[in-house]
């Protein structure tokens, strides 16, 4: 299979690359994977490969080779075969090349030419590459994992508090990894940042707790890293017309967003933890500004050295 893969890009490579009406001899002698073979062994072989590039859409056609229309030959007209502009706005180019950065073929990056054939250049932030920091650096997860898989009870400081939890589950978001589970006489899961927690001690004893059938650990985990925390601060936030788009698919579910004149929003929302938040406003730039309250406001500008 591999080989006829191979016989089939070559000849589509040379079909295209020709220009021309090409004769099946010129083929034969021309195209990597036909050269060794009798004259039925390539009569059946082309005849099979002609039939596969057809099924696959490619406008596979016969034209004569010269003015005198004596001889036929093979062509695919690259204004025939190209595909048409798929007309991508803006968002919709940003999309995906985010997603052609995050799932890559083979551990390669894209080809930065192909957005350009899609009608536009890669977004201005292109350059940085993206990737998932897995947390692998982080000491306490080998113990949490087997607190996981054998119900064992941990305990732990964390923000300052002792805490004692029943781990129901270790969940990886946004390049962080949470441990999920109730505390000691709660019913309801919390979430924990691994990274955040000191003085783990992992109980003796297996099997201490039941994990509740159809229990999703991923479920108890914020979407966004400022929802995972205590603080409850209600935050204001205006967001300029260049990134409003881009801020609404980041917001919060519950957040109470409103259109503003010449395209921006204005967003309220409440969150839990203020450090990840400072680090999403910045990623903004001068595009967000934090109207309330001000705190958090006198916070970001600090962060980003302004008086």
């Amino acid at each position: 299979m591999q080989r006829v893969i191979e016989r089939l890009l070559n000849l589509l490579a040379f079909l295209l690359d020709a220009g021309r009406p090409v004769t099946a001899d010129e083929i034969r002698h021309t195209v990597a994977g036909y050269g060794q073979e009798g004259d039925e062994a390539f009569r059946r072989a082309f005849e099979r490969d002609k039939d596969l590039l057809r099924q696959l859409g490619v406008p596979l056609r016969l034209a004569p080779t010269d003015a005198w229309e004596v001889e036929q030959g093979y062509v695919v007209r690259g204004e025939e075969y190209a595909l048409p502009d798929p007309g991508l706005t803006d968002e919709e180019r940003a999309a995906l090349w985010l997603a052609a950065q995050v799932v890559r073929m083979g551990g390669q990056a894209p080809d930065p030419g192909v957005l350009f054939k899609l009608g536009g250049a890669a977004p201005a932030f292109s350059g940085a590459p993206l990737g998932a920091d897995i947390g692998g650096a982080a000491e306490a997860l080998p113990d949490l994992f087997t607190a996981v898989v054998e119900a064992r009870l941990v305990e732990f400081d964390y923000r300052g508090r002792l805490r004692r939890v029943r781990p129901f589950g270790l969940v990886h978001r946004r390049g962080h990894w949470y441990l999920v589970g109730p505390q000691t006489k709660e019913a309801e899961a919390r979430a924990f940042r691994v990274d955040r927690i000191s003085n783990l001690r992992v109980g003796s004893r297996p099997g201490a707790f039941t994990r509740p059938a159809g229990f999703r650990a991923a479920a108890a985990v914020p979407e966004a890293p400022w929802d995972a925390g205590d603080e409850g601060v209600a935050v204001t936030v205006r967001f300029d017309p260049s990134i409003a788009w881009w801020a609404r698919r980041q917001l919060p579910a519950g957040a109470a967003v409103d259109d503003e004149p010449g395209g921006g929003l204005l967003a309220r929302f409440t969150v839990a933890s203020v450090e990840p938040f400072i680090g999403w406003m910045v990623g903004f730039e001068a595009a967000a500004e934090v109207v309330a309250p001000p705190e958090i406001r006198d916070a970001v500008l600090a962060h980003v050295g302004e008086p």
